[in-house]
């Protein structure tokens, strides 16, 4: 099995690419921004910290923004923070476009006496059923770091939601795409979890 992690120039990926060989010993690994090894990748990582304008930018660049969208009709597809994020119409980070896959906006926290961006652990409460949450508990611990949290406008988007002040949707699911705003490649155990039922989810 070739999991292709996307590469656009941010964030964690070595972190990623190394829990994900870790729960996948037998699969090839690649942190990678070639569309054609994306394109022949069986499933499809796009992780990230960073700003949304700038990952938008990095992957129309190198020609992966293509290639990510052609994977995301029918690769099983995993989305981890602006991961995400892009797949939405817009983000208030620097009024960005999205990649308009799912209905809905990206806005930023504006919580009154709570520290912005969101940082550190917090419970998630998984709103459905899903095979990527076999074997975790409903309220485990998660790690986050953001300023900006998905809005679906469609409700049966949320697979998962926390709380910080308010409650938020923190997990999308839809067909072939599972996507979260936390860091399963910092969650520990929980997170370990999460990336394991990935590798083998057949959607």
């Amino acid at each position: 099995m070739r999991i292709a992690v996307v590469d656009y120039g941010m964030g964690n990926l070595r972190s990623v690419s190394k829990a994900l060989e870790h729960v996948a010993p037998e699969a090839q690994v690649l942190v990678t921004a070639d569309p054609a090894l994306i394109r022949s990748a069986e499933r499809l990582v796009v992780p990230g910290q960073g700003a949304l304008p700038d990952c938008m930018r990095s992957l129309a660049a190198s020609g992966a923004r293509e290639a990510v969208l052609e994977a995301l009709r029918d690769k099983p597809y995993l989305g981890i923070c602006l991961g995400l994020q892009m797949l939405f119409e817009h983000g208030a980070e620097g009024d960005t476009p999205g990649l308009g896959l799912l209905r809905g906006e990206v806005p930023r926290f504006a919580l009154a006496g709570l520290k912005i961006p969101h940082m550190g652990w917090n419970e998630v409460l998984q709103e459905a059923a899903h095979p990527l949450w076999a074997g975790i508990s409903d309220k485990s611990r998660f790690y986050f770091v953001h300023s900006y949290y998905p809005a679906p406008a469609e409700r049966l988007l949320t697979a998962a939601t926390c709380l910080y002040g308010v409650p938020f949707t923190c997990a999308v699911a839809r067909d072939n795409i599972f996507a979260v705003q936390f860091h399963p490649e910092k969650s520990q155990s929980a997170g370990l979890q999460l990336l394991s039922n990935f590798v083998r989810w057949r959607p």
